[in-house]
């Protein structure tokens, strides 16, 4: 694996083929003060946590609060504005609701262009995203077609805490965090993370010097995205997955059931599929690249985290050929 490991600036490699199972580093998780990245080293996943969310929300519907068909004009105690009412729990899940996506590739090239008159300083938690799309018309009619959607998520989490009554990233961490074990895992502030995770890392052209990515992205992570995690504890979180120490097996059969097709592959509810309907989860911020995939059947993951906005996916690519 070393060259695949040396197509990294900075991040980690997992791969289990079977029962044998490999760990590497590479980089910085401190660029400034050399501060080596280690094999507990927690990275930002970006999108990757919707998967946790998706979790959440299946848990809800397995305890009767909320049913997939359940319209978010029935869920949601605030004004929708121009927000279809009847938009449902699973078209949010499957990225077939139609609402205004906060994050338009067609006008922002950039997450982080996104704060230029909207400072992330002020994004803490899932509803300081509302004003960025609440008032925006419907892009499509409810369940019309697939259109990966971060906006739905951020409905998601902010279901959660209508449904709990606490912080969704709180609900997540009884339910599956403390559970499986996933003591590196969590929704942390920028200007307030734990020992042992990795600044994330932009660069830049005009200096040939890199900067940290805490004037980009949110200040804390939101129903779509923004945990910090490592592969050792996504290999725990497949495992509990998978095993159905999460949710029931009807549960987790039904949320690796292909709903949608896309050109980056099928979509379940709340989590990637590939061809073979193997679960896959993937997250793309400035300065962050990740990806995690398990093959059901031969018992082989690979997880790569990259806090140098490395090409993981061409990474993950190549290894996956092998080991396949």
């Amino acid at each position: 694996m070393k060259q695949y490991v040396e197509l990294l600036k900075g991040g980690t490699i997992y791969v289990k083929n079977h029962d044998d199972a490999q760990l590497f580093c590479q980089g910085y998780r401190d660029d400034a003060n050399e501060i080596l990245i280690n094999q507990e080293t927690s990275f930002p996943t970006a999108s990757g946590g919707k998967f946790f969310v998706a979790i959440g929300i299946m848990k809800l519907i397995e305890e009767n609060k909320l049913s997939l068909d359940s319209k978010i004009g029935d869920v949601l105690s605030f004004d929708l504005h121009q927000i279809d009412k009847n938009v449902t729990i699973k078209e949010l899940l499957t990225h077939t609701s139609g609402i205004p996506n906060y994050f338009d590739e067609l006008v922002h090239s950039d997450y982080s262009q996104l704060w230029t008159d909207f400072p992330n300083y002020k994004i803490r938690a899932s509803k300081d995203l509302l004003p960025l799309f609440i008032d925006k018309p419907m892009e499509f009619n409810h369940g019309d077609h697939f259109s990966y959607n971060d906006s739905a998520f951020v409905l998601l989490g902010i279901i959660i805490e209508e449904v709990t009554k606490r912080p969704f990233d709180d609900f997540l961490n009884d339910l599956i965090f403390k559970p499986l074990g996933m003591n590196h895992t969590g929704y942390y502030e920028l200007d307030r993370l734990p020992k042992n995770c990795a600044n994330a890392y932009i660069f830049d052209s005009k200096t040939n010097s890199y900067y940290t990515n805490i004037y980009s992205v949110d200040a804390k992570g939101s129903g779509a995205g923004g945990a910090f995690t490592n592969a050792l504890d996504i290999e725990k979180l497949w495992n509990g997955f998978l095993n159905y120490k999460l949710l029931k097996k009807e549960t987790v059969e039904l949320m690796l059931t292909k709903y949608a097709q896309s050109k980056d592959g099928g979509y379940g509810l709340g989590v990637w599929l590939d061809d073979d309907l193997n679960p896959f989860i993937v997250g793309v911020d400035p300065g962050v690249t990740f990806i995690s995939w398990h093959h059901r059947i031969n018992n082989q993951s690979i997880t790569i985290n990259s806090n140098y906005y490395d090409n993981v996916f061409k990474i993950f690519d190549l290894i996956k050929k092998d080991i396949l």
